[in-house]
């Protein structure tokens, strides 16, 4: 009787474990589904997990987007792109309600938009950059960085004294909402430009700024999430239209990524042709300026002067904000890796590829800073913006030239003993100038071309708020002709279906001709360009079709010739 009794009491308890089991599985499952559900609705959900372990945090910093880290707690925001990988990993996690669309206000014309108190239309966004270059077109121009999926325009406004002309002069770059959701910043860069344009002549500050420099600015690099749903602002996603986190898609030395979205290629384009010696990417979602390196522990080169930066632009906010505001994790500046690890990252890209030296800088713990706010937000980050350009103007300023023909020497400016992970510079190949920014010290040079000897120049004093001047004149080997044959050219990833990348030999360094031919001998691409040491040739192949074909370089100053097949595949 007591077995029967025990028997009929275990099979209850196992049919109400069953039930409990199996409510419990409905319910993660009804759950699943409606965050897939909203995924798919409006673009985007945010949600939060616990995170203790770096390495789990690495894990999952490479599979969906992370815009922040509290303590142990990592927010997350998914696209459709990200929901699968993310609902499979099967994370206990809490979904996180966007409540800040309620501060969007729409302008009811250009007039209104242009107080900066309202967000535009895209129409009227577009016609606040035209009036800018109408406006003032002796320090104004406008230009396009491209388009997106849906065909908007990625425009940049250049301000600078002489508009039209390409001066020898430092450039810098303020870039804002490549997360299409995180809007405040995008305002902020229009009055910005409105400022410097209505103030030039008339304050000394600002009149140096646009004297001195060539300063670009876009105010919206993922106009297809801002404007996701049409003309106006109403349901912003952080990715573009494709579902991509722009500021995870840049190229990556250790994580190969060869899917670049159109706003991707078009903005490295840009951004290598003008080889911005400082720049800044605008943010939201926290209040912190953050500093590279994001996908490393270890630290650049000039981890003291970029920390430097840093501080100055929150101190000088905490000056001019209300309390509490820029105080997050180390009173408003952090090293992106202590922060929280990423890869694809833009800042790295900039600082590590094309040896600029960027920042993000976090502007409103809001993803959407509401419409009253905005004027805050000015009022905060004004002093800030314009302290973080005049850095282009410190630092060492140099022109490397030939000693017997007085002509630019492309040339790798380098600090033996300091320099590591990219963080050389270059000279620039038609004037032979170059910036490097660095913290005050005593600093010895060491310049290096093909063709010339080294150059060595000692004891180059930097100190706070000054830049010093040198000169640097190359000596050519007294008989430069080598007959020893070229290595051949490293190409990568091969086969490839949008870029190829061409590790070239030093006999290749320096002004080259690139031509491209059919497995038929048909020539289908002859253009001139530059190959700097360290760096890989990037050639963009998405117009090619399936098949095999020729690469051949050749140096315009060694006539020095290499050649290597590569393979397109795009199915």
């Amino acid at each position: 009787m007591f077995k029967r009794m025990l028997r009929k009491s275990l099979i209850v308890n196992i049919i109400i474990l069953a039930f409990f089991s199996s409510e419990c599985f409905s319910q993660v499952k009804l759950k699943d589904d409606l965050l897939k559900e909203l995924v798919e609705r409006t673009g985007q959900a945010i949600v939060t997990v616990h995170i203790i372990e770096k390495n789990s945090l690495n894990e999952l910093s490479r599979n969906v987007s992370i815009s922040s880290v509290k303590d142990d707690i990592v927010e997350i925001v998914l696209s459709p792109l990200t929901i699968g990988w993310f609902i499979d990993q099967k994370f206990d996690y809490s979904l996180i309600p966007d409540s800040g669309l309620k501060g969007i206000i729409t302008s009811a014309d250009l007039a209104e938009a242009m107080e900066w108190e309202t967000y535009p239309s895209y129409t009227q966004y577009l016609s606040i950059m035209e009036a800018f270059a109408s406006g003032y077109p002796a320090i104004c121009d406008v230009d396009t960085i491209g388009t997106t999926n849906y065909g908007k325009l990625v425009l940049a406004l250049k301000l600078s004294d002489n508009v039209k002309t390409d001066e020898d002069e430092p450039e810098v770059l303020y870039t804002s909402t490549i997360h299409g959701n995180e809007t405040g910043g995008f305002i902020l860069m229009l009055r910005l430009a409105d400022y410097l344009l209505k103030n030039y002549g008339t304050d000394s500050r600002i009149t140096r700024l646009l004297s001195e420099l060539e300063i670009w600015i876009n105010p919206l690099a993922n106009p297809d999430g801002t404007y996701l749903t049409g003309n106006e602002i109403t349901a912003p996603v952080r990715a573009n239209a494709n579902g991509y986190d722009l500021n995870r898609n840049f190229p990556d030395p250790q994580v190969p990524n060869n899917i670049l979205q159109k706003e991707t290629r078009d903005m490295i384009k840009f951004m290598r042709k003008h080889h911005f010696v400082i720049s800044a990417n605008f943010h939201a979602g926290e209040e912190v300026v953050n500093y590279p390196w994001d996908r490393w522990s270890r630290r650049h080169a000039d981890d003291d002067w970029f920390y430097d930066i840093s501080r100055k632009y929150v101190d000088t906010v905490h000056q001019f904000s209300a309390p509490g505001y820029m105080t997050f994790l180390k009173d408003g500046v952090t090293n992106g890796w202590e922060w929280y690890p990423i890869t694809g990252g833009r800042q790295d890209y900039v600082t590590w590829e094309l040896q600029g030296r960027e920042v993000t800088i976090e502007l409103d713990n809001n993803f959407v800073t509401p419409a009253g706010d905005l004027n805050s937000l000015w009022d905060y980050n004004r002093q800030s913006l314009l302290g973080y350009l005049e850095n282009a103007l410190y630092g060492i300023r140099g022109t490397v030239t030939d000693i017997k023909t007085g002509l630019p020497v492309p040339a790798k400016i380098l600090i033996p003993g300091h320099d590591r992970d990219s963080s050389i510079v270059f000279s620039d190949t038609l004037t032979g100038s170059f910036t490097r920014l660095i913290a005050p010290g005593s600093w010895n040079l060491l310049v290096k071309a093909n063709r010339y000897t080294d150059a060595f120049v000692k004891n180059v004093i930097v100190s706070d708020y000054n830049r010093t001047e040198v000169i640097v004149e190359m000596t050519p080997y007294i008989n430069p002709v080598d007959t020893i044959d070229t290595p051949e050219i490293i190409i990568y990833p091969n086969p490839s279906n949008e870029y190829i990348r061409a590790v070239l030999p030093e006999k290749l360094f320096g002004r080259i001709n690139v031509k491209i031919y059919s497995t038929l001998g048909i020539k289908l691409r002859d253009y001139s360009g530059m190959a700097i040491e360290d760096i890989p040739l990037e050639i963009d192949v998405t117009d090619l079709p399936d098949g095999s074909y020729l690469l051949v370089i050749s140096s315009s100053e060694s006539a020095a010739v290499c050649r290597k097949r590569f393979v397109v595949v795009k199915h």
